[in-house]
């Protein structure tokens, strides 16, 4: 199996190269540091006591805590962090006012983790979430290096998946040093696949340890004036292909009540931003962009989101707000961060990606599930009418995150006993 793996990797590794090539043409950031995915550098890269990977803006954020930690730390720490995407690399460079060393993450070819274990050399890795590299393992393992698989999620559907490698997939997850599981559900799960029982250890969801800036708020009142102050508005966050037509399908539903109410559309790749504007106008509605910074009046329909670090305020100037990734087998985003701020969330039925924090908000009425479009249309119209239900959702929402923090400071404690 080992051998087909590698065989698979360089096979894929041209079409990989071309991919990032097709990506560039509307997002020119995928043709630039190109040759760092092949652990081939124009200078020297940095040495790094930390080896962080966060493949995109989601990793990012939460990692967020533990790389201020890192950095601020006595003594602090030499940090190197990795992204997969050029969006995480922008959404790091804005964590901190000091430049973060930051490279694309390399291919898990044998050669090339090899070129970059040498150059790097870290004392510690801490992967983020998912990523699962078997050739990074078995390198790292050989030279000793220990590798924490930090706020761990593993779907039943993922389970399942690595289950039918049998052998090679038990010896691939025996070799990260801790996971740090987001629930028991998660980590029952890693050591059926063969991860030691002792090295698999349950954390929680460092997503609940979110922190709101302070400016917030007053960014929220900003854009809600200039949506309309007394006008009904719904967030559509982190969309994907063939959702967008289903959310705007729900938001007719929703104008046929409310006619004065606002779309705030937040696709989740900036590459599709214009794809999006473009289907938009087809359906005949009225689109004001973020980027023109041109007033949104009442009969404006959509809004679209076309920015990026901006999701938050958008939220906090919401009524309700629908996570994308949910109504098509994407396997949904993180809804944390619209319960912290007190908003009512409603998620589609694929949410095998945050299956846990899922599950925790609706045991304890703080989202709402649907199944399509039209439910959603309901669930949104139903809202934007009531305002006390709002309220009580909302409420309930800000309780389960209260009461669910702390998972960054158990990670911060793993990471710190092995860097001694």
């Amino acid at each position: 199996m080992e051998r087909l793996y590698n065989l698979l990797l360089w096979l894929l590794t041209p079409a990989a190269l071309l991919r990032l090539l097709w990506r560039s043409r509307r997002l020119p950031a995928y043709r630039q540091r190109w040759r760092e995915r092949l652990a081939r550098y124009d200078r020297p890269p940095p040495q790094a006591e930390v080896w962080l990977h966060a493949v995109s803006v989601g990793e990012v954020q939460a990692a967020q805590p533990l790389i201020r930690h890192l950095c601020a730390g006595d003594p602090p720490r030499r940090l190197l962090v990795t992204t997969t995407t050029p969006t995480g690399a922008e959404r790091l460079a804005g964590l901190s006012p000091e430049p973060i060393p930051h490279l694309y993450t390399p291919f898990d070819l044998k050669p090339v983790i090899a070129r970059f274990l040498d150059r790097v050399r870290p004392r510690l890795v801490v992967i983020m979430e998912t990523e699962v590299w078997p050739n990074l393992l078995r390198a790292c393992e050989a030279r000793g290096i220990p590798v924490i698989l930090a706020n761990a999620r593993l779907s039943e559907r993922s389970a399942r998946g690595y289950a039918r490698l049998g052998r090679f997939a038990g010896e691939t997850f025996a070799r990260f040093h801790c996971i740090a599981a987001q629930a028991e559900a998660d980590a029952a799960r890693f050591r059926a696949l063969g991860a030691p029982p002792d090295r698999v250890c349950v954390t929680g969801s460092v997503k609940f340890d979110l922190r709101l800036p302070a400016s917030l708020i007053e960014r929220a009142e900003v854009m809600r004036r200039h949506w309309g102050s007394e006008r009904p508005v719904w967030v559509a966050a982190s969309t994907h292909a063939g959702e967008e037509e289903q959310v705007l399908a729900a938001h007719a539903q929703v104008r046929r009540q409310w006619p004065a109410a606002l779309l705030v559309l937040v696709p989740r790749h900036p590459e599709r931003f214009e794809r999006v504007a473009a289907l938009v106008a087809r359906r005949g509605l009225t689109l004001v962009r973020r980027s023109a910074e041109l007033p949104c009046t009442p009969e404006t329909a959509v809004f679209l989101g076309d920015s990026m670090g901006e999701l938050p305020a958008f939220l906090a100037a919401a009524d309700a707000a629908f996570i994308g990734g949910s109504l098509v087998a994407v396997g949904g985003h993180n809804p944390v961060e619209a319960a912290a701020l007190g908003i009512p969330v409603v998620i589609g039925p694929h949410v095998f990606n945050f299956a846990s924090i899922t599950e925790n908000l609706l045991a304890e009425e703080a989202a709402v599930q649907v199944a399509d479009a039209r439910a959603l249309g309901r669930q949104i119209a139903i809202w934007l009418g009531d305002a006390t239900e709002r309220a009580r959702i909302g409420e309930n929402g800000q309780r389960v995150v209260a009461s669910n923090r702390g998972a960054t400071q158990r990670l911060i404690a793993l990471v710190d006993e092995r860097l001694g």
